[in-house]
C-alpha cells in the first residue's frame, strides 16, 4: 500500500525520452506549489516573528517565548490528533469537550494518585474516540454529525461530574502530576517537551509505518484504498481513537499546569485545532498533510495572539478576526494551488 496523494512521485524531464517529457517549467511550478503548500506557514511564522521581535521589546524575551511555547503545547497535542483525522478526510468536533472533560477527570483522579489521574482521562476520552470511529467507519455516518453528538455528550458528562460546574477539583501542590504540568526542563515547561516527543512519534508513524500509509490512502481515495487491501474501517477507528486519547491527554496536562480542572476550558478549541491543521498545509479534503505543519500552524496562531496582546490598543476579539482572515487566505491559496497542480 503505497499510492497516496502525498506519495505520488513527481515525473521529471530527466527520466523521460526527449520530446515526450513533461515540460521543465511545469515540473518546476509543481514543485514550487508543493513547497508553498508545505512550508508557506513556516515562512509566514518566521516573518511575523521577526517583525514582532523588532517592534516589541518584550516579544523575544525568554519568559514570553517560554509562556508562548507552554500555552501552545496543549492545543498542539489536540491538533496532532486532528491532523490524522483530517488526512483521512474526516473531522472531529468533539476534541474541545474531551479536552475539558480530560482535565476535570485528571483533577478528580489526582485524589487517588498520579496513575489514576493520567489513566482515567485517557480511558474515558479514548473510549469516546472509539465510539466516534465505530459510528463513522461501520455505520458510515457523517463525521460532522457523529463528533457533534460526541461534543454535546462529553460536555453534558462534564457538567454532571462537576454538578453544573459548581464543583472544582484541585490538584495538590508538590504532587507528581503538578510537577509534570508546572515543572521545567532546560528552561522549557515539561508540557513542551512532551508535545515535541509526541510530534516526533506522530511524524514517524505517519510517514514511516504501514498505518500511516493507510491513513493517506484512505484520505486520498477510500474506494481505491479498499481495493488495494487497506483496512479502511480499522484505520478510521484508530484515527478517531487517537484523536480522543490526545485530547484527553492535553486536558490532563493542562489541568496539571493550572492545578485544577476547569469546566469552561475547551470551548471553540476544536475550531482552533482545525484552523492550525489547515494553516499547516493539511488538505480538508484529505489525502495530504504533515504533522510538522500542524505544529507550525499552532505556533503561528499563538504568535498572532501574542502580537495582538502586545499592541494593547486592539481588543482581544481581534485575535479571532485575524485568525479567521488568515485561515480564509490559506484555504483560498490551497484551493488555487490544488487546481493549478491538477492542470499541470
Amino acid at each position: 500500500m503505497t499510492v497516496t496523494k502525498a506519495d505520488v512521485p513527481v515525473t521529471t524531464a530527466s527520466n523521460e525520452p526527449a520530446g515526450e517529457s513533461e515540460p521543465a517549467g511545469s515540473a518546476r511550478s509543481e514543485r514550487l506549489s508543493a513547497l508553498i503548500q508545505q512550508h508557506g506557514a513556516l515562512a509566514v511564522l518566521v516573518i511575523v516573528s521577526l517583525v514582532a521581535s523588532f517592534s516589541f521589546d518584550s516579544f523575544a524575551t525568554g519568559d514570553n517565548v517560554s509562556n508562548m511555547a507552554t500555552s501552545s503545547a496543549f492545543l498542539a497535542i489536540v491538533a496532532l490528533g486532528m491532523t490524522f483525522v483530517i488526512i483521512t478526510g474526516g473531522i472531529d468536533l468533539s476534541v474541545g469537550s474531551l479536552f475539558a472533560l480530560g482535565g476535570v477527570l485528571a483533577a478528580w483522579g489526582s485524589r487517588h494518585g498520579t496513575l489514576v489521574a493520567l489513566l482515567l482521562p485517557l480511558l474515558v476520552c479514548g473510549l469516546i474516540g472509539v465510539v466516534n470511529g465505530l459510528l463513522v467507519a461501520k455505520s458510515r455516518l457523517a463525521p460532522f454529525i457523529v463528533t457533534l453528538a460526541a461534543m454535546l455528550g462529553a460536555r453534558g458528562l462534564l457538567l454532571a461530574i462537576t454538578d453544573e460546574g459548581a464543583d472544582t477539583f484541585l490538584i495538590g501542590k508538590g504532587s507528581v502530576l503538578a510537577e509534570l504540568g508546572q515543572g521545567t526542563t532546560l528552561g522549557l515547561g515539561n508540557p513542551v517537551w512532551i508535545t515535541l516527543a509526541l510530534f516526533v512519534a506522530g511524524a514517524v508513524v505517519l510517514r514511516r509505518t504501514r498505518f500511516g500509509q493507510h491513513v493517506y490512502a484512505v484520505g486520498g481515495n477510500e474506494d481505491a484504498a479498499a481495493l488495494m487491501g487497506a483496512p479502511v474501517a480499522r484505520t478510521k477507528i484508530l484515527v478517531y481513537t487517537l484523536s480522543g486519547l490526545l485530547a484527553g491527554l492535553a486536558g490532563a496536562l493542562n489541568a496539571a499546569w493550572l492545578a485544577s480542572g476547569v469546566t469552561i476550558l475547551g470551548n471553540g478549541m476544536e475550531l482552533e485545532a482545525i484552523s492550525a491543521v489547515v494553516i499547516g498545509g493539511t488538505l480538508l479534503t484529505g489525502g495530504l498533510g504533515y504533522v510538522s505543519g500542524s505544529l507550525v500552524g499552532v505556533l503561528l496562531l499563538k504568535v498572532i495572539q501574542n502580537v495582538i496582546n502586545q499592541i494593547g490598543s486592539l481588543d482581544s476579539s481581534y485575535q479571532q478576526v485575524v485568525s479567521g482572515a488568515f485561515l480564509a487566505v490559506v484555504v483560498i491559496a490551497q484551493t488555487w494551488l490544488g487546481r493549478r497542480r491538477q492542470l499541470m
